[in-house]
C-alpha cells in the first residue's frame, strides 16, 4: 500500500523533530564538579587509598571518560544523524582531548619522573600514545576503542600508585613539575584568547622575533596582518575554547589538591584559586540560541569576546603563579 503525500510529510516531521529532539539532548554541556568529593567516592570504590598524585589521575580518567559515556557518546567521528548534522558538542569534545593529550604528556614525561634520565612509566607511555589517535576515526582502530585503552592504563597506573608493591609507578609533586605543566596551559590559553578575539578580526603586527635581535625565522612574513575569524566557525571556536577551559578547571582543581604543599610554600594557594575563579566564568550557561558576534562596542553582544576576557585574566594570573613557583 502506497503513502499518500500527506503521510510521508507527517513520517518526515517525525523524524526531523525526533532528530532534532536528541540533538538537544546529545548537546548539553557538562557542570564543572567537585573533584575533592568524586575521587573520594573513587577511592571507596575501588578500595584504594588516596595517595599524592591519586587525584590529578583520577580526574584525568574521569575527564577522558565523559568523553565516552556522556549521553550520545563520543560523537565527533560519528557518521550518522544526529550527530552527522552537529557541530557544537564535536567542537567542545575536541577541546577537552587536546587539554586532555596535554596533561597525559606532562604526566608521562614530568609528573611520574623524578630526573630527566629516569625511566618512562610503560602504562603512561601507552595511555598518552592511544590518545593521540584521530579523534576523527571511526574504524579500524576506532577513536574510542583507543581512549577506552588510554583509560585501562591509567586505572592500572592509579592502582601501582596505591601499592608499595610498584615503586616504578610514582609522582611528583614538585614546583618544577607543576610550572612546567603550567607553562603548557599558558601557551594553551594564549592560543584560545586570540582565537577569541579574533571574531570581530584586528589588525596585527608581526612580533614573533621581538626581543631577540638575533632571531631568525624560515620565511618571511606581513609586518601587519588581519586575523578574522569565517564567520561559519565563530560557533566552533567558541564551543573548543569552552571545552578546553572546562578541562583545564578541572585539572587545575585537581592540582589544588596533590600540590598543596608545593602552593603553601611558596603562598601561592590564593593565586590558583583565583585562576579557578577565573575559569569558571566561562562556563556560565550561553542563554542565547546562537554564538553572538556583534562588534566590541556594537548594539549586539559578542560572546567570543566575553570568554575572551575571563581566559585572559586566567592567563594572566596563571603566569604570574608559573613565575612565583620559579622562584627559589
Amino acid at each position: 500500500m502506497m503513502l499518500g503525500k500527506k503521510s510521508i510529510l507527517s513520517v518526515t516531521v517525525i523524524i526531523a523533530f525526533t532528530l532534532f529532539a536528541i540533538s538537544i539532548w546529545w548537546g548539553q554541556m557538562p557542570d564543572a564538579y567537585n573533584v575533592f568529593e568524586k575521587t573520594k567516592q573513587t577511592a571507596k570504590q575501588e578500595q584504594q587509598t588516596i595517595v599524592v598524585g591519586y587525584t590529578t589521575v583520577s580526574t584525568l580518567i574521569d575527564v577522558t571518560e565523559w568523553l565516552l559515556e556522556k549521553p550520545g557518546g563520543f560523537l565527533s567521528n560519528d557518521m550518522m544523524p544526529p550527530s552527522l548534522m552537529m557541530d557544537n558538542m564535536p567542537a567542545f569534545e575536541y577541546g577537552v582531548l587536546e587539554q586532555v593529550r596535554d596533561l597525559a604528556l606532562v604526566m608521562r614525561l614530568d609528573f611520574s619522573r623524578s630526573q630527566s634520565q629516569s625511566s618512562v612509566n610503560k602504562d603512561l607511555e601507552k595511555a598518552q600514545s592511544k590518545l593521540n589517535i584521530s579523534h576523527k576515526s571511526w574504524l579500524f582502530p576506532s577513536a574510542e576503542g583507543e581512549y577506552k585503552d588510554a583509560i585501562k592504563a591509567l586505572k592500572h597506573y592509579r592502582s601501582q600508585l596505591v601499592t608499595h608493591e610498584a615503586p616504578n609507578a610514582q609522582f611528583y609533586t614538585r614546583a618544577d613539575n607543576l610550572a612546567d605543566w603550567l607553562r603548557k596551559v599558558e601557551k594553551r590559553l594564549g592560543s584560545i584568547s586570540q582565537h577569541l578575539s579574533a571574531s570581530v578580526g584586528q589588525d596585527q603586527y608581526d612580533i614573533s622575533l621581538a626581543g631577540d635581535p638575533s632571531a631568525k625565522q624560515s620565511t618571511k612574513t606581513a609586518t601587519n596582518a588581519q586575523i578574522k575569524t569565517d564567520w561559519l566557525k565563530i560557533d566552533d571556536v567558541f564551543y573548543e575554547s569552552k571545552g578546553a577551559t572546562w578541562a583545564i578547571l578541572q585539572f587545575l582543581k585537581a592540582a589544588e589538591i596533590d600540590f598543596a604543599d608545593v602552593l603553601k610554600k611558596k603562598n601561592a594557594q590564593v593565586s590558583l584559586k583565583q585562576i579557578i575563579r577565573d575559569l569558571e566564568g566561562t562556563q556560565e550557561t550561553l542563554w542565547s540560541p546562537m554564538v553572538l558576534n556583534g562588534d566590541g562596542f556594537g548594539l549586539l553582544a559578542n560572546h567570543s569576546l566575553v570568554m575572551a576576557n575571563y581566559v585572559s585574566r586566567a592567563n594572566a594570573a596563571l603566569i604570574d603563579l608559573r613565575s612565583l613557583l620559579e622562584q627559589g
